[in-house]
């Protein structure tokens, strides 16, 4: 994965020249379990790294979803703490970055911006 540089934008970005199965978050993943985290691990981190880049979470955020680092402190995070690791990201995507959260009681999205 290539770093990216600071701001990330998501309309002028390398990540629209890629392929299928060959963006940052598929190779991240990859990397990741050669590395020796779980593949269902891998796979909610990949989700975490691709929805920070889809859904243009804020730059901190998209720091801390490997954005600019290729992903090294989530591995890192992955190995050491795993039932760490998916707590956060399953928040992250729960909350689309922070952002809000779904309301089960009625049925609809409530933003915290």
């Amino acid at each position: 994965m290539e770093k990216f540089p600071r701001p990330l934008d998501v309309f002028n970005s390398e990540v629209l020249q890629c392929s299928y199965g060959h963006y940052p978050w598929d190779d991240w993943a990859r990397d990741a379990v050669a590395a020796g985290v779980s593949q269902d691990l891998a796979g909610l981190g990949r989700a975490t790294m691709r929805e920070a880049y889809q859904h243009d979470w804020t730059d901190r955020l998209k720091s801390l979803c490997g954005w600019y680092d290729r992903g090294r402190r989530m591995i890192k995070l992955a190995i050491r703490s795993p039932a760490t690791a998916r707590q956060r990201w399953n928040h992250l995507l729960a909350t689309d970055g922070l952002r809000g959260e779904y309301d089960e009681a009625t049925g609809e999205w409530k933003s915290w911006i």
